[in-house]
C-alpha cells in the first residue's frame, strides 16, 4: 500500500516558523507581492534577498516536531511505500529523517537565473554575491516558487497520487491549487483520505475523515496506528 502525506504551513508553525496567513495578510511585517512575486524581486532585490536571508537564519532556530519525527519512522518502515510532499520551504522533515518532496522548493537552495543552475545555499545571500557556478552577479534568487510560479515535482505527485492507498493532508488551508486539489486525485484512486488540522478548512468536506488537534499530538498516534 501507497500512503501520501502531504504537510503545509501548520505543521512548520508548530516548530515556531511563523507563516504567511495571518489575518493581517502580512508575512512578517512585509506585503506579500513585496517578498513572494517575481514583481517584487525586480522592484526590491535587496528587499527580498534580506527577507529570505532572516527566514533561512531562523531555521537554526527551530527543530523538529514529534510529527516530523514520527513520520520519518512511518517512512522507514520496509512495509510500506510512504510518499512525503510539502508544501513547506524549510528542511524540518529531511533534519527528522524523512525524504520529502518540496513542492514549493527550499529555502537552503539558491537558483542562478544567469546559468540556469541551482545549488544548497546555508548563509546570506545580496544583490552583488556572485553565483559560485558561473560567477556572474545579480542573478541569484531563493529557489522557492512564489506566487504565479508553477509548483516543482507535479507530475511525480500525481502518479503517487494515482496509486494512493491512504491521502493525508495535514496542517493545510486546503485553499491554494494545485496542492488543494490531491484529495480529488486521490479519492479518484479509490485512497482513504485524512486531514489534520487544528480546525475545520474549506477542503474538510472533501475528506473521509478529519482528526482537529495539534499535529504533534495527533500524528505520532496516526503513526502508531499505521504500523501496527
Amino acid at each position: 500500500m501507497t500512503i501520501v502525506v502531504l504537510t503545509g504551513a501548520g505543521l512548520s508553525a508548530e516548530a515556531g516558523i511563523r507563516t504567511f496567513r495571518a489575518s493581517d495578510g502580512l508575512w512578517e511585517a512585509h506585503r506579500i507581492e513585496d517578498v513572494a512575486t517575481p514583481q517584487g524581486f525586480v522592484r526590491d532585490p535587496l528587499l527580498v534577498q534580506r527577507f529570505y536571508n532572516a527566514r533561512r537564519a531562523q531555521l537554526g532556530r527551530v527543530r523538529p516536531t514529534g510529527a516530523h519525527e514520527a513520520l520519518a519512522r512511518m517512512q522507514r518502515d520496509a512495509r510500506r511505500r510512504v510518499v512525503l510532499i510539502t508544501q513547506n520551504v524549510d528542511d524540518l522533515h529531511e533534519r527528522a529523517g524523512s525524504e520529502v518532496i518540496h513542492m514549493h522548493g527550499q529555502l537552503r537552495r539558491m537558483w542562478c537565473r544567469v546559468c540556469d543552475s541551482r545549488m544548497p545555499w546555508q548563509g546570506a545571500c545580496f544583490p552583488e554575491t556572485r553565483c559560485p557556478l558561473c560567477h556572474r552577479r545579480g542573478g541569484l534568487r531563493v529557489d522557492v516558487v512564489w506566487f504565479g510560479e508553477i509548483p516543482y515535482h507535479l507530475e511525480e505527485i500525481e502518479r503517487a497520487l494515482r496509486e494512493a492507498g491512504v491521502f493525508a493532508a495535514i496542517g493545510t488551508s486546503g485553499l491554494v491549487y494545485p496542492a488543494a486539489g490531491f484529495v480529488q486525485l486521490a479519492r479518484a484512486a479509490g485512497a482513504h483520505t485524512i486531514e489534520f488540522n487544528l480546525e475545520k478548512t474549506a477542503a474538510s468536506s472533501r475528506f473521509d475523515e478529519a482528526i482537529y488537534a495539534p499535529a504533534s499530538r495527533s500524528i505520532p498516534r496516526w503513526v502508531e496506528a499505521m504500523l501496527g
